[in-house]
């Protein structure tokens, strides 16, 4: 197992795993910043999930944050003070699409359990696994409009709307909206809903149903999925070059690190 205490001694945060009975408990403890995710957290979730793949210890994950009120909340926005142009943004988005990749071609199922908010990079996780189940009052989205003022990889965006339609995402992204957990259970996003008391007993009962299941149709299935929607992915390298290389961009990590709202110019 490797944590971001092992990359980066000096950080409580971490990404733990547990194997217990055949399931691969994956959890995210950064709960002084609602989980966000370090880079050194983004790298542990990447080689756990390249060491489960080369393994046959694991037949399901689930994926939960730590403290009961957060999923993960997003990214660390402090490692983007240090952004200098658009090229340091290409950079990052194809390190988080690397990161996550392992994830979603697990070749076997994987739980998403979400308490509170899975939010920018958390619902890139929660997206990567193949069911998610929440408290109702849950919240999903990528508000980086009203906050950062940066944008998504292509291969990500196109993995949110394949998993959460083309019109939802664009709430998410063009209106800032986080949408509720009652909304995207009736749309199919969720597979349920329960009581935080309930879930980690749901979630168990969820992952012993995908246990009793042909795992190699399971994994054949899972993955051509994955291929399916990755396929023929277009260069967006302008896009996101021109969204980090922006004063927007700059203004807008500038101004939440200082609690401030931004005020953007459009340059």
């Amino acid at each position: 197992m490797t944590t971001d205490k092992d990359l980066h001694p000096d950080r409580l945060a971490e990404v733990r795993l547990e194997l217990r009975n055949g399931i691969a408990h994956i959890t995210f403890d950064h709960v002084l910043a609602r989980n966000a995710m370090t880079v050194g957290m983004y790298q542990s979730l990447q080689k756990i999930c390249e060491e489960l793949t080369q393994s046959s210890v694991a037949r399901v994950a689930i994926l939960r944050g730590a403290g009961g009120k957060s999923f993960v909340s997003g990214s660390d926005i402090a490692q983007f003070a240090g952004f200098q142009n658009g090229d340091d943004g290409i950079r990052y988005e194809e390190g988080i699409d690397s990161y996550l990749a392992p994830l979603a071609m697990l070749p076997f199922p994987t739980i998403a359990v979400i308490d509170g908010m899975a939010v920018g990079g958390g619902l890139a996780i929660a997206s990567c696994c193949d069911f998610r189940i929440s408290t109702p009052d849950a919240r999903f989205g990528v508000p980086i409009a009203k906050t950062l003022g940066n944008c998504l990889s292509a291969g990500n965006v196109a993995w949110l709307v394949a998993h959460l339609g083309v019109n939802v995402v664009k709430r998410m992204l063009l209106l800032a909206e986080l949408v509720a957990a009652p909304e995207l259970l009736k749309q199919g996003y969720l597979l349920a809903t329960y009581s935080a008391e309930d879930l980690e007993n749901e979630a168990h009962q969820l992952a012993e149903r995908l246990m009793s299941l042909a795992p190699i149709t399971q994994k054949s299935s899972k993955q051509t999925l994955a291929r399916i929607i990755k396929n023929n992915l277009p260069d967006c390298s302008d896009l996101i070059r021109e969204c980090y290389g922006s004063e927007d961009f700059k203004n807008g990590v500038t101004s939440f690190l200082k609690g401030e709202p931004p005020v953007w110019t459009g340059k």
